[in-house]
């Protein structure tokens, strides 16, 4: 059935669907619709020839890029900077306002703890002093 039809099928009241998500939804059906009914035929096919998808295979799955032996160490680091850089992309920076504001937040917390445990150490050296001194 083509996109087209989908859309005109649709009642007159939802707005149509991109196709990308019609697609998804066949593919999304196609598999649910695979896997019912398997308990009471104990996983066998119906049909002699097809392929069942919860038998063994008897072989190991081949590697998903089908690369085998080892990998040089500089394309290894060239592929962790291109990691680097594509998650640094996804990053929201802050504007300068906003990163002033934080700076200016952090400086005043650390200097209000900074005289927090100043004055503590004072007092706590004067009851020493005064306590064996």
């Amino acid at each position: 059935m083509s996109e087209d039809r989908e859309h005109e099928q649709e009642p007159s009241g939802e707005q149509p669907r991109p196709a990308g998500a019609a697609r998804r939804e066949r593919r999304a059906s196609a598999r649910s619709s695979a896997g019912k009914g398997q308990g009471d035929r104990g996983g066998t096919s119906s049909t002699p020839g097809s392929a069942d998808a919860t038998q063994p295979k008897g072989r190991p799955t081949p590697a998903r890029d089908g690369r085998q032996g080892r990998v040089s160490p500089f394309r290894k680091v060239g592929r962790f900077l291109r990691e680097v850089v594509a998650e640094l992309r996804k990053v929201i920076w802050p504007t300068r306002r906003t990163l002033l504001t934080y700076t200016a937040v952090v400086l005043v917390f650390v200097s209000v703890m900074v005289a927090f445990i100043a004055g503590l150490d004072l007092l706590f050296g004067q009851g020493v002093l005064r306590l064996f001194g």
